[in-house]
């Protein structure tokens, strides 16, 4: 069986599995509310790449503007905690990929009980940091991803 550091696509989005180590927990040994920010931002530049988007190239190489995403907004439900040692699985789908903005949903597992629900808005900007389109090609990598349910840009 081979492993990916990087985690899976699915049909619907990207599946990034994770431990739990002491360095994420609070001196309870539940996890400190700010460590679910890293397994989220983990779970979004796996899928990235495994989308086959090399975000450093796209901010230095991309076009004469430059191509870099930054979140904007993100809305999160703590609804259960995590502890040391606990195996998490990250999920990741796209909402919405075009204009100069991505909406991802992203959830944190840990067996069949749901930890945490986050909703992301991702900016698209350029170099100078102002807002630009998302190339059409980057959008639709995105999209063959998205929930059957998204509603449409």
């Amino acid at each position: 069986m081979q492993i990916s550091l990087a985690g899976e696509l699915t049909e619907t989005g990207h599946r990034l599995v994770q431990r739990v180590y002491y360095e994420d927990t609070d001196f309870s040994g539940v996890v400190y509310h700010a460590r679910y920010l890293h397994f989220l931002e983990r779970a979004r530049t796996d899928y990235l790449r495994l989308l086959g988007v090399e975000q450093a190239a796209l901010a230095v190489e991309g076009d004469a503007e430059g191509l870099v995403f930054v979140v904007h907004r993100m809305e999160i439900d703590f609804k259960a905690p995590a502890r040391m040692d606990d195996i998490l699985t990250i999920r990741t789908v796209t909402e919405k990929a075009g204009g100069a903005k991505m909406v991802l949903s992203q959830e944190i597992w840990r067996e069949e009980r749901l930890l945490i629900a986050a909703r992301v808005i991702i900016a698209v900007i350029n170099a100078a940091g102002r807002p630009r389109r998302l190339p059409d090609v980057l959008a639709e990598r995105f999209l063959a991803r998205a929930r059957p349910d998204a509603p449409p840009v």
